[in-house]
């Protein structure tokens, strides 16, 4: 699977991001951290080992803006959305997640908790095909 994914929905739609996998401890570990902003069509998609509250938890300490955090399970179904505030210590999900993503706030008004969504490699679309600004 390439670097970068986006996020499908059932019915064929595209969110409006395009995130690079974060699935090495180093990447895990650096995150959003010491960064000054984040494109819109810009995010990060976490990948932990195995479905866990604890495990997919995050903090905003060094991150300067606030952002869009979406946890999904395994399947891809959404358990919990939330707006992460800058320097908030803590944020987890409200059931176990296996993926979260990190993204602009305006993700917030285009994701559902309970919709399913699969992650499709970035070679596989074309970003002219549709609108992620």
């Amino acid at each position: 699977m390439s670097r970068y994914v986006y996020l499908e929905r059932a019915d064929g739609s595209v969110l409006p991001v395009r995130a690079r996998r974060c699935d090495t401890f180093f990447c895990r570990l650096r995150g959003l951290m010491l960064r000054r902003r984040l494109a819109p069509a810009e995010g990060l998609l976490f990948v932990e080992d195995g479905e866990s509250r604890m495990g997919a938890s995050i903090h905003m300490l060094f991150v300067f803006f606030p952002i869009a955090v979406i946890w999904l399970q395994e399947d891809g179904t959404v358990v919990d959305k939330v707006l992460a505030r800058p320097f908030h210590p803590f944020y987890a999900p409200q059931a176990p997640a296996r993926y979260y993503l990190e993204a602009d706030p305006a993700l917030l008004d285009v994701v559902e908790v309970g919709e399913r969504l699969t992650l499709t490699d970035a070679g596989a679309l074309d970003p002219a095909d549709f609108d992620i600004r």
